[in-house]
């Protein structure tokens, strides 16, 4: 899957991944059947629940509320009603297709008495989704992993030039201090390899990988 932004130092490990930075809503008729895309940003499914609930009720006379999400690696869709894979696997393979993810796409139908068929359905409901990512601006999110090190105060200034592209998320000031930072997944290995070396010459106490 190609993600739009992403960039990866090793193969099967990205470093970024594109989630949808704003809302969505495209509409096209076909053969007399409306067809509404919406399209939002879901990070779990509490989320993707809600919106789903939102779509249903501003659009509680519609015939169908086909739909798809990716989040994460977790995929679900739904043809509520449609016949089996007319229309929510089409919209979730458009969604893969995108390089999306965190992504929630709902198309509602509302019939127009012209049946459309098995092939029409698909199409239709591919190509609805299609349009609505293609309206869609990318937001990079650069992977991270988290970790805690500690260490002598005295120590503290001898790491500082490794941290300084790293996020510090807690600072703790007890016996020894301690660090909770972030780090972005393309620099993790060299990161680690020079407070391995740290550890190593005792300069640092401990090293704790949290994510």
């Amino acid at each position: 899957m190609k993600i739009p932004g992403a960039k990866s130092s090793k193969p099967g490990k990205l470093n970024s991944y594109s989630e949808p930075e704003q809302a969505v809503i495209f509409e096209q008729k076909i053969k007399r059947s409306v067809f509404i895309a919406n399209l939002e940003a879901c990070h779990d499914e509490s989320e993707a629940n809600n919106f789903l609930k939102r779509i249903v009720s501003q659009y509680r006379d519609a015939t169908h509320n086909c739909r798809a999400y990716l989040i994460g690696e977790r995929e679900y869709f739904s043809d509520d009603g449609e016949p089996s894979g007319t229309a929510g696997r089409p919209i979730l393979q458009e969604i893969k297709r995108s390089g999306f993810v965190n992504v929630m796409l709902i198309v509602t139908r509302y019939f127009g008495g012209v049946k459309l068929g098995v092939r029409g359905l698909i199409d239709a409901y591919s190509d609805t989704a299609a349009k609505a990512l293609e309206l869609v601006k990318p937001r990079i999110v650069n992977v991270t992993r988290k970790f805690r090190v500690r260490l002598d105060y005295a120590n503290l200034g001898l790491i500082s030039h490794v941290l300084e592209d790293c996020e510090i998320l807690e600072r703790n000031y007890d016996a020894k201090v301690e660090l909770v930072f972030a780090a972005e997944l393309g620099f993790c290995e060299k990161i680690l390899s020079e407070l391995a070396e740290f550890r190593a010459r005792k300069i640092i106490e401990s090293l704790e990988a949290l994510s």
